[in-house]
């Protein structure tokens, strides 16, 4: 027991690392690797995890997406085949292995290897250990989130159906989640797709439970010119507008100097599994192929700092979507 207190308390501060340690009821954790090759006509995301329900019945598993083909498979393995180190982040899964810098797989259809370069982290802290900020510290949020790198460069090859693949110069992104179950309503947004390279953007608005009530939270991260933009709850940063139909997404936040404008096109989604109560029972619709406009203004001088349109871009929406409409 002290054992394990002591590794979650050393993952903390390093959110990239296996938080369940002592955990057997109730609880998933997973990890999301985006993939997009030079060309950006293949687009993937490996997601590796682990999950145990109510009774204790506890499996790991590998999703793949193919996200030009809006489709997806949820390989299952026993859960004595998740391997966590206990010091940094290095998980294997059955013969696969995933790192903050790598991936090697070894499934059915899809082998090989790629390595990351270049990674962008979110940074950690000792008041705000990663995305969470403060909430990091909560004991019984519903669902944490992290993020391993808003943007890098892909070296390296798969080999997907029989192909062999070449993800050399392409870009990835790397995020987690862990807890107990995925927000009752969700937007989930991201791209590292622009103009010009090196802009990433990632943005969240879920309702929060809290207590015995709820709010709406956000968090979202902006990457421009070698520095990171960030729009939280925790940082006095406004939600203004979040509006949700069938073929777009708007959401307008504002911090203390900037105001960001968000509009993604919903498009065709291949369907996912997300946990509910620590199992993957539920199941969520996410696409790899919508477009989000994205604008920058500086508030204090009025100044358009940013304009362009996001491809690649990730994007869910999910639930109860009433509990997050504002404006």
């Amino acid at each position: 027991m002290i054992k394990n207190l002591k590794r979650r308390l050393n993952a903390l501060y390093s959110p990239e690392q296996y938080h369940g340690w002592g955990k057997e009821r109730q609880y998933f954790e997973g990890w999301y690797y985006k993939i997009i090759n030079a060309n950006e006509d293949q687009a993937y995301a490996f997601i590796p995890g682990i999950a145990m329900d109510s009774d204790g019945k506890r499996h790991a598993f590998i999703q793949v997406m193919n996200g030009k083909k809006a489709t997806s498979s949820y390989l299952k393995f026993a859960a004595d085949e998740f391997r966590p180190n206990p010091n940094h982040f290095d998980l294997e899964i059955g013969k696969n292995r995933f790192t903050q810098d790598s991936i090697t797989l070894e499934l059915d259809k899809v082998s090989g290897s790629l390595k990351f370069k270049n990674q962008i982290k979110w940074p950690v802290k000792w008041n705000s250990p990663g995305i969470m900020g403060p909430y990091a510290f909560v004991p019984f949020m519903e669902c944490y989130h992290g993020i391993l790198s808003m943007d890098h460069i892909i070296e390296g090859e798969l080999s997907i159906d029989d192909e062999t693949i070449d993800f050399t110069g392409g870009r990835g992104y790397i995020e987690k989640d862990w807890g107990t179950s995925f927000p009752s309503a969700y937007i989930w947004l991201q791209s590292n797709h622009f103009s010009e390279k090196e802009v990433s953007l990632k943005l969240s608005v879920a309702n929060i439970p809290w207590l015995r009530s709820s709010f709406v939270g956000f968090i979202a991260g902006f990457w421009l010119e070698n520095k990171l933009i960030q729009f939280t709850t925790y940082n006095s940063s406004k939600l203004i507008r979040s509006v949700i139909d069938q073929n777009k997404v708007i959401v307008e936040l504002q911090n203390k100097h900037y105001r960001l404008n968000v509009e993604a096109l919903r498009t065709s989604s291949a369907e996912l599994a997300s946990p509910i109560l620590g199992f993957m029972e539920g199941k969520i619709n996410e696409t790899m192929t919508s477009e989000v406009s994205v604008e920058l203004h500086d508030i204090k001088s009025r100044e358009l700092i940013f304009k362009d349109t996001g491809r690649n871009t990730g994007l869910e929406v999910a639930g109860n979507l009433k509990e997050i409409l504002i404006g």
